[in-house]
C-alpha cells in the first residue's frame, strides 16, 4: 500500500523549489556579493543539516542497554525503538516533496531541524516507553523530510557539482554520526551518569542547525503546477534576470512503479538501511556482551560510523566518474560479510578489525543518494525519484532492527542475528548492481 501512495505522490507532486532572500537581487549593485554570501550560507545549512540526521539514532545505540533498564524494556521492545526510525522515515519521507511544494523546502528543512531539537530535548523526559518512543518520532520527522529534500536541494543549486556536494553532505552525516557514538558515553559520565542528559544534549546541535535556514524560510510557496529553472535556463538567461522561480516546465508524468531501475534503487536504499539501523542500534550491544566495556563498544561504533567521513566524500565522486556504480556495491557489500563473519567468530578479538569493514559497508547510504542524483536528468526527476526510493526503502527496512530484537531474545545470543545481517547482504549487492546501470527514470517511468 505504501508503494501505491508513493506511487500516486510521483504522479501528482511538482518540483520544490528552495527559497533564496535574495533570488531577485541578482541583477541590482552588490548583487554578485549576496549571492556568493546566500550559497555560503546555505553550504552551512547543509552541513549543519547533515550532522544532525543521525545523533538521534546513535546517541540511544551507545546508551541502549542504560535506557532498557531505565525505562524497563525487554529485548523485543528494544529492537521496537530500533525500528522506530525507517518507519518514521518511509511515513514522513513521503510527505516531503507535497510539503517542500507547499512552503519552500528552506522551510521544511527548517522546520524539521526545529521538530529534531524538540523531540531530542523531550523524549528523555517525557515518561515511560509512549512517551519516550513519542519523543523520538518526532525527532525523526524532522530527520525524514530532510533525508529527502537534501539530494533535491543539492540538484538544485549545485546541478554541476553533484557528486562534490554529496560527498561534503554524506561527510558531515558521517561525522555526526561518529560523534554520538563516540561522546555520549563519556559526556553522560561527566554530566552525573544520567542516560537523560546524556541524549537531551544533543538538541543543542539542532537548534545551531536551525539558524541558516532562517533567510530561506521566508519565501512564499510556489504555486501549485510551478516547475524549476534547468541549469540550462539559467546560463541562457544570464546573471542579470531574475530568475523564473515560477516558470512552468512541461515534463510527462512519471510513474516510478514503472520504473525498474526506481525499484532496484529503493530494494537497494531499502537493505543497506536495514544493515545500517541495525549496526547503530546493536552494534555496541553485540560488542559489550563480548565483554567489551562500555565505554570502548561506543568508541567502536564510532570508529564504525567515522569511517564515512572520507570514505562519504570519495565514494560519491568516484561513483559519477563511472558509467556503472555496480563494482563499488560488490566491493562495500564484501567487506559487510567480512564484518559480520568477524563478529560471529571472533567479536571482541578482531573488534577493531570488524568495526572498520562494517564502517567500509555503511559507505552504501552516500553512494544510494549519488545514485538518486545520476539516474535521474531533472530536478523533478531527482525530487520524485528520492521520494520513491528512500520512502519505499525505509518502509522495507522496519523489520529487520525488530527481528534483531526477537531473535536475540529468543535464542540467548548473537549467532542467529548476525546470520541474518549477513543473509540480508546477498540481495542488497544485486539489486545495487542493477541500480548502478548507467539509465534514467525517465526513460522507463514517463510512459
Amino acid at each position: 500500500m505504501m508503494a501505491l501512495m508513493v506511487s500516486e505522490e510521483t504522479r501528482t507532486m511538482t518540483p520544490p523549489t528552495v527559497r533564496s532572500p535574495t533570488a531577485h537581487d541578482a541583477g541590482k549593485p552588490g548583487g554578485a556579493s549576496t549571492r556568493a554570501w546566500t550559497m555560503r550560507l546555505l553550504v552551512l545549512g547543509i552541513v549543519l543539516s547533515a550532522l544532525n540526521l543521525r545523533p538521534a539514532i546513535t546517541s540511544l545505540g551507545a546508551l541502549l542497554e542504560e535506557v532498557r533498564v531505565g525505562l524497563g524494556m525487554s529485548g523485543s521492545v528494544a529492537g521496537l525503538l530500533t525500528s522506530v526510525p525507517p518507519l518514521c522515515f518511509a511515513v514522513f519521507g513521503v510527505m516531503a516533496p507535497r510539503l517542500a511544494r507547499r512552503f519552500g523546502a528552506g522551510a521544511v528543512v527548517c522546520a524539521g531541524m526545529a521538530a529534531i531539537a524538540t523531540g531530542l530535548l523531550v523524549r528523555p523526559y517525557a515518561g515511560g516507553t509512549a512517551g519516550f518512543l513519542a519523543g523520538s518520532a518526532l525527532a525523526l520527522m524532522g530527520i525524514a523530510v530532510s533525508n529527502v529534500l537534501m539530494p533535491v536541494i543539492v540538484k538544485h543549486w549545485f546541478p554541476d557539482r553533484v557528486g562534490s556536494m554529496t560527498g561534503l553532505y554524506s561527510m558531515a552525516l558521517a561525522l555526526g554520526t561518529a560523534l554520538a557514538a563516540a561522546v555520549t558515553v563519556p559526556l553522560t559520565d561527566t554530566l552525573g551518569g544520567s542516560w537523560q542528559t546524556g541524549l537531551a544534549l544533543w538538541a543543542g546541535l539542532a537548534v545551531a542547525a536551525v539558524l541558516p535556514w532562517l533567510p530561506f524560510a521566508r519565501g512564499r510557496a510556489t504555486p501549485p503546477g510551478a516547475g524549476e529553472e534547468t541549469a540550462e535556463a539559467t546560463q541562457a538567461r544570464g546573471p542579470a534576470s531574475p530568475p523564473a522561480e515560477h516558470a512552468r516546465v512541461e515534463t510527462p508524468p512519471l510513474r516510478m512503479a514503472r520504473s525498474r531501475t526506481a525499484w532496484a534503487l529503493a530494494v537497494f536504499f531499502g537493505l543497506q538501511a536495514t544493515a545500517a539501523y541495525i549496526t547503530m542500534g546493536w552494534m555496541a550491544q553485540i560488542f559489550r556482551d563480548a565483554g567489551v566495556p562500555a565505554g570502548t563498544a561506543g568508541l567502536l561504533l564510532a570508529v564504525t560510523m567515522v569511517m564515512g567521513v572520507p570514505l562519504a566524500f570519495v565514494i560519491p565522486r568516484l561513483a559519477t566518474r563511472l558509467p556503472h556504480q555496480g563494482p563499488i556495491v560488490l566491493a562495500l557489500g564484501a567487506c559487510g560479510l567480512a564484518g559480520y563473519a568477524g563478529l560471529y567468530l571472533a567479536p571482541a578479538a578482531g573488534a577493531w578489525a570488524w568495526a572498520l569493514l562494517l564502517g567500509v559497508a555503511n559507505c552504501a547510504f552516500p553512494l544510494a543518494l549519488t545514485m538518486v542524483g545520476m539516474r535521474a536528468r531533472t530536478g523533478p526527476g531527482v525530487a520524485r525519484l528520492s521520494a520513491f526510493a528512500q520512502s519505499t526503502g525505509y518502509l522495507i527496512s522496519i523489520p529487520g532492527p525488530l527481528l534483531v530484537g526477537v531473535l536475540y531474545q529468543h535464542s540467548g545470543g548473537w549467532g542467529l542475528p548476525i546470520a541474518l545481517m549477513s543473509a540480508l547482504m546477498i540481495p542488497q549487492m544485486a539489486v545495487g548492481f542493477l541500480a548502478g546501470r548507467d539509465r534514467t527514470v525517465e526513460d522507463e517511468a514517463a510512459r
